[in-house]
């Protein structure tokens, strides 16, 4: 099964924060939140889009797999090598320091990019629990209390989000929508996202995105992985560029790594 098959059969089985049932109010001035939420931890294009955003004077939401940077990593997909991983060389804990370092956004991925749905569900609580402890050994100044568990394959379920949710501060799975109520007065646990492939996402993140600008508002997260020709349904270089651009010029619009958005509360 393809990720674009598993996302279409998740979907409805999970469900996002709906502005509609939600009791939020504003914490910003802006009524727009754009969230492109990058996974996987492919070295060049994490760089690449650093470089990106930091060209805006914006902080990229970085999403790395604890085990990605080991020589023996394989992921697999129903018995199979996961093709929009293994081929592509990952960074290592040097490289999200570094990252972090210059003011980016990086959180866990998972411990082994495990479809965690498939898993007898003591292992994986194990796996969960092992995430947080390598995330906050290696990477500098991380606590899991504080941060976004962003599952792999966007694949939980509502047992899985609840002990995910006794490791780390708030979980993003798979949604019924993009579009999340911009959280106020209390945090959202839930971060409901969309993703697209195997082919690159450029067009389809512009139709969903066009569809966010011209509505009331909210927090709209996109899920990618890796930019041009890595990873699973890349986003292109240029166009991430002309994204940003255009988004940044917009006074209604602001464009935010998860966790700050979610931090922002300090209940």
């Amino acid at each position: 099964m393809t990720r674009r098959d598993f996302l279409r059969l998740s979907a409805a089985s999970t469900v996002g924060l709906r502005a509609s049932s939600s009791p939020f109010m504003n914490l910003t001035a802006k009524t727009h939140i754009v969230t492109l939420s990058f996974d996987d931890g492919f070295k060049k294009s994490f760089y690449e889009v650093a470089d990106v955003y930091e060209s805006f004077g914006l902080r990229a939401c970085l999403n790395v797999i604890a085990l990605g940077h080991e020589q023996d990593f394989r992921p697999t997909v129903n018995g199979q090598p996961d093709a929009g991983i293994v081929p592509f060389p990952k960074g290592d804990w040097s490289d999200w320091n570094k990252l972090r370092k210059r003011g980016h956004e990086v959180m866990a991925h998972t411990y082994d990019h495990s479809n965690l749905t498939t898993l007898p569900l003591d292992e994986a609580k194990e796996k969960i629990v092992q995430c947080a402890k390598a995330f906050e050994t290696h990477l500098e100044g991380f606590k899991a209390s504080e941060s976004v568990y962003n599952f792999a394959y966007n694949a939980s379920t509502p047992e899985l989000d609840a002990f995910a949710l006794t490791q780390f501060l708030v979980v993003r799975t798979q949604g019924n929508s993009p579009v999340n109520p911009i959280p106020a007065r209390r945090r959202p646990v839930r971060i409901g996202c969309y993703s697209h492939g195997p082919d690159s996402c450029d067009s389809f993140f512009e139709e969903e995105l066009n569809k966010f600008l011209a509505g009331p508002g909210g927090w709209f997260v996109m899920n990618t992985h890796g930019l041009d020709s890595e990873g699973w349904g890349p986003m292109s270089t240029s166009y991430l560029r002309s994204t940003l651009a255009r988004l940044s010029k917009m006074s209604h619009v602001e464009v935010l790594p998860a966790g700050e958005v979610v931090l922002r509360l300090k209940a």
